[in-house]
């Protein structure tokens, strides 16, 4: 599965968004997720799996719980995919950046003095 394909899905973005806090236990994944999406909890585990067997997750057992944390090299490769396309957001952000600057000093410039 093409990593795009896997974070499409809202379900998975929202459970990397809770390991993005650091590793968590599948139950306590599962809680939040089925209370957030009104999902199953198999339902769950089958977004947890597609996310490990695509890179994204790693899981370690500890005792009877499964602990998942971010794998963060398939992001690294959407991160590096991104990368040319930040030149039409950064201008944008750049030139907002430049107008409120320039709005603060006008008002700063405006403003009746003591």
């Amino acid at each position: 599965m093409h990593a795009f394909d896997v974070l499409g899905d809202p379900v998975r973005r929202r459970i990397l968004e809770l390991l993005a806090e650091g590793e968590q236990a599948a139950g306590e994944i599962g809680a939040v997720v089925q209370e957030e999406f009104g999902i199953s909890q198999p339902a769950v585990s089958q977004h947890l799996r597609v996310l490990r067997d695509n890179g994204f997750t790693t899981v370690r057992a500890m005792g009877t719980r499964r602990l998942y944390s971010v794998d963060p090299s398939p992001l690294r490769e959407i991160d590096e995919w991104l990368e040319r396309y930040r030149r039409f957001w950064s201008q944008r952000l750049d030139a907002l950046g430049t107008e409120l600057a320039r709005g603060k000093r006008q008002r700063r410039l405006s403003a009746p003095s003591s």
